[in-house]
C-alpha cells in the first residue's frame, strides 16, 4: 500500500498544472527517474508552494517567539549561530537557592536559544538547547 501511495504522489505531482517546472525538469533529464523515486513531497513541491511553506514557517517562528515571556533586550550576548548581538535574555533560578541563576538567551535575529550559567569564577560557556524532536 505504501508503494502505491508513493507512485500516486509522483504521478499527481508530475500532472499538477501548478507545478510545470517539476514535469519540465524530469522530461529534460535535469531530474533523473531514480532521483524522483526518492524525492519527498517537499522536494517535489512547486516554487510557489515552497515559498508559501517557508513564509508559514517563518510566521510560526515569530508567533512562537512572541508567545514567550518578555525578557530584556541586550547586546551583551553574541549569537553563536548568526554572530549578531540582538538578543533577549531572562534569568531564572533553575537550581538550588545557593546556586547562581541561569540566564536564558534568545537571538532576536535567527531564533537561536542558549543558556548561560554563572559560576563563582565567571560565566560558563554557552550551552545550546537541544533541537525540538532531537
Amino acid at each position: 500500500m505504501k508503494y502505491r501511495n508513493r507512485v500516486r504522489s509522483r504521478i499527481s505531482n508530475l500532472k499538477d498544472p501548478k507545478n510545470p517546472s517539476l514535469r519540465r525538469n524530469v522530461l529534460c533529464g535535469a531530474i533523473l527517474p531514480s532521483l524522483i523515486a526518492r524525492m519527498t513531497a517537499e522536494e517535489m513541491a512547486s516554487d510557489e508552494l515552497k515559498e508559501l511553506r517557508n513564509a508559514m514557517t517563518q510566521e510560526a517562528i515569530r508567533e512562537h517567539q512572541m508567545a514567550k515571556t518578555g525578557g530584556t533586550v541586550t547586546d551583551l550576548f553574541q549569537c553563536g549561530k548568526c554572530k549578531k548581538k540582538n538578543c533577549t535574555y531572562n534569568q531564572v533560578q533553575t537550581r538550588s537557592a545557593d546556586e547562581p541563576m541561569t540566564t536564558f538567551v534568545l537571538c532576536n535575529e535567527c531564533g537561536n536559544r542558549w543558556k548561560v550559567r554563572a559560576q563563582p569564577g565567571g560565566l560558563r560557556a554557552p550551552q545550546p538547547f537541544p533541537s525540538p524532536g532531537g
